[in-house]
């Protein structure tokens, strides 16, 4: 082609590649085409530098039967372009293989690199001729031209990924904090109703103390007189009620108002012992994977909770079967599980046994494991319940063994 006409048809090429971001693939397959028509080669890719030593053919003016492989530049003539940062020129590779060799039936090389604004080369365009053949200046000249449009898509493509990434890494971030917030609000919420229930529960637990007092004097009174078996049966049911009803209150007043923790060290193992140890009827199968447990909490409220389980757990399961009690410490909480052999608890009555006044015991107030659970969660911590026929029901508490020196503030 006559050098003014090739000029002209460069213009036009270069003129008439429009790239759109979304498009490279075709974009990059025009560039390969037009280095090969307009020098006059037989193909002609553009690749990209994946790792130190491999590159990727992004496109091809040939169909390729696997346009996705990696290849090894080693001993290439491409490893010699990206190494040296420059564009090369090999006649003939068969007859000059100082730096590297050509595809198989090819002999004629041009490879130019796709270098960044920075200096960095990330790719080239390596065009090939199944024959020797002389690269003139101009030649080249055209191959950098479309080789500077390449490296400007890449480099304005792979930003626009990363501004991509970027906008789906904050939007998932903007939708996690917004979560946060609106779970953060509910709580409030939450909490700001529990403390007004807490403090109505309160204010009814007094009102109701004071005539129930009258009413216990007055049983009391009865207790002394001589009456006929048949009164004397109903005063005891009056009395047994009555203490019923005072230990409901009790509960209702230690769910309602807020946990007040006193903030010590406790050793759980020891702890744990104390409560095993003050047992006589119940067979307990104790273990610890650390001789040491310590964590940050309240030691009475503490006690409660594990004295609550312990009950709650013999009182499920034959007199002669053994309660298990595990302390679990690992990084960064300590797992005490308290678990007993009795009848499985349905599925679809776990998630209620924490839930205040709902019993599976016919004498229960339905406060105890709710209790329990604020208790936990006041110390950081969570409870949880799985039951089934194989191991039967274990109850855990995970407690954190870090926790904020705010806390010895409360």
């Amino acid at each position: 082609m006559h050098p003014g006409k090739r000029e002209q048809r460069t213009l036009e090429l270069l003129s008439s590649l429009s790239y759109r971001v979304g498009e490279l693939d075709r974009y990059l397959k025009d560039i390969a085409c037009g280095v090969s028509q307009l020098i006059g080669l037989d193909w002609s890719v553009v690749t990209l530098l994946c790792k130190p030593d491999r590159d990727r053919i992004l496109a091809s003016n040939l169909e390729l039967n696997d346009p996705d492989a990696i290849y090894s530049l080693h001993g290439t003539l491409t490893s010699t372009v990206v190494s040296s940062g420059r564009s090369l020129v090999v006649e003939d590779a068969i007859a000059c293989p100082n730096y590297g060799s050509a595809p198989e039936g090819y002999r004629a090389y041009l490879g130019v690199p796709l270098r960044l604004p920075t200096g960095k080369t990330i790719g080239t365009i390596c065009s090939f001729h199944r024959r020797s053949r002389h690269f003139s200046p101009e030649e080249v000249r055209i191959a950098e031209l479309f080789a500077e449009r390449a490296a400007t898509a890449i480099d304005n493509y792979q930003l626009y990924q990363q501004q991509l990434q970027f906008n789906h890494i904050l939007e998932a971030e903007v939708e996690k904090r917004t979560e946060e917030l609106r779970l953060a609000h509910i709580q409030l919420v939450e909490r700001e109703r529990l403390a007004a229930i807490g403090e109505f529960a309160a204010i009814i637990v007094h009102e109701i103390r004071n005539p129930l007092a009258t009413i216990d004097l007055g049983l009391s009174h009865f207790q002394r007189l001589q009456l006929p078996d048949s009164s004397q049966a109903r005063l005891a049911l009056a009395l047994d009620e009555l203490d019923r009803l005072k230990r409901l209150l009790g509960e209702i007043l230690l769910y309602a108002k807020p946990q007040a923790l006193q903030w010590v060290e406790v050793e759980l193992n020891e702890l744990s012992r104390e409560i095993i140890d003050g047992n006589e009827v119940r067979s307990i199968e104790f273990s610890s994977t650390h001789p040491v447990a310590n964590v940050l909490g309240d030691r009475d409220k503490l006690k409660q909770v594990f004295l609550n389980l312990f009950r709650n757990a013999c009182e499920a399961s034959p007199s002669e079967e053994t309660i298990r009690w595990e302390i679990d410490r690992q990084t960064h909480c300590i797992w005490i599980r308290i678990g007993n052999n009795g009848d499985p608890i349905p599925p679809d009555i776990i998630p209620k046994l924490t839930q205040p006044f709902f019993s599976t015991k016919p004498e229960g107030t339905g406060l105890g494991l709710a209790i329990v659970k604020r208790i936990v969660e006041a110390h950081g911590g969570e409870l949880s319940i799985t039951s089934c026929l194989e191991t039967g029901t274990t109850v855990s508490v995970c407690l954190p063994i870090e926790m904020e020196s705010s806390k010895f503030s409360d």
